[in-house]
C-alpha cells in the first residue's frame, strides 16, 4: 500500500522535522528608535551571521545582525541620525548608493529582507513614495521610504567559500536547525516510498504536475512549471 511520503510527513509538523527553537537566541528585530548601546556579540545556530545585544535607553534588549566594523560599547543611533556604519534609519533618510541590510517590509515589522551573512542592499533610487532597493538577487524592489534600515555590511562573509570536505560535517550543520538534508528525488526512490518511484526509472506513466489547489504534503513533482511536453 506503501505511505506517506516524506513531503507529507513535514506537513504534519511533528517533532522530527521541527526546529528547534527553544535553543535559539531569539529573535533578531529593530527595536524602538532612540540610542542604543552593543553590550555583546551572540552565536546563534538558528542565524548565519552573528548577532548583536543591544541595550536601549529604556533598559530593554533585543538581538539585531551584526554589520561588519560595530564592536562592543559602540553606541549607535536607531530611527534618526547619521547614515554611519551600524546606525538603522529610515529609507528615506538614507542617501542614495549607500550600502543597506535588514530592511523592513512594513514600517515597524523588525526586519524582513537581506539577513544573511556577507549580504548587502544598496538604495538605487528614491521619491516622495518609494525607495528602490538593489537586493542581492540583482532585482530592484520597491519599499515604503518610513521602512528602516540598518546600514553596512552584514558580518561572517565569505562562510560559503569554505567547502563542506566531508559528508559528516554537513549532517552536523543541517542537524543543528534540523532541516531535511539529504535531498531525494522522488523518481530515484522505490515505489513504496513515493508516487514516482519504482523500477521504471524516470519515465513515468503520470503526469508530474502538481495541481495548483494541492495540499502541501500533495505538492510534489513540477510546481507550476513553465513549459511542459517534450522539448523539440
Amino acid at each position: 500500500m506503501g505511505k506517506n511520503i516524506k513531503s507529507q510527513r513535514r506537513g504534519r509538523a511533528t517533532t522530527t522535522y521541527t526546529k528547534p527553537s527553544f535553543n535559539f537566541e531569539g529573535q533578531t528585530k529593530i527595536g524602538s528608535n532612540g540610542s542604543a548601546v552593543i553590550t555583546e556579540f551572540v552565536h546563534c545556530r538558528a542565524h548565519t551571521a552573528p548577532l548583536a545585544r543591544l541595550k536601549h535607553a529604556d533598559g530593554t534588549f533585543t538581538l539585531t545582525i551584526a554589520p561588519e566594523g560595530v564592536c562592543t560599547g559602540q553606541q549607535i543611533q536607531i530611527g534618526e541620525g547619521q547614515p554611519a556604519t551600524g546606525n538603522i534609519l529610515r529609507l528615506a533618510d538614507i542617501p542614495e548608493g549607500t550600502s543597506v541590510f535588514n530592511i523592513e517590509c512594513i514600517p515597524g515589522d523588525g526586519g524582513k529582507f537581506v539577513k544573511a551573512s556577507g549580504l548587502t542592499a544598496k538604495i538605487v533610487a528614491k521619491d516622495a513614495t518609494k525607495v528602490t532597493v538593489l537586493l542581492p538577487s540583482k532585482k530592484n524592489k520597491d519599499f515604503n521610504p518610513a521602512c528602516r534600515a540598518a546600514i553596512g555590511i552584514i558580518a561572517g562573509g565569505g562562510r560559503g567559500e569554505k567547502p563542506f570536505y566531508k559528508a559528516g560535517k554537513r549532517f552536523h550543520k543541517m542537524r543543528a536547525k534540523n532541516m531535511y538534508w539529504p535531498v531525494v528525488c522522488g523518481a530515484s526512490m522505490n515505489a513504496v516510498d513515493h508516487p514516482f518511484g519504482g523500477r521504471s526509472s524516470h519515465h513515468k506513466g503520470k503526469p508530474t504536475i502538481a495541481p495548483h489547489n494541492a495540499p502541501p504534503g500533495k505538492k510534489v513533482g513540477s510546481i507550476r512549471p513553465r513549459r511542459t511536453g517534450k522539448k523539440r
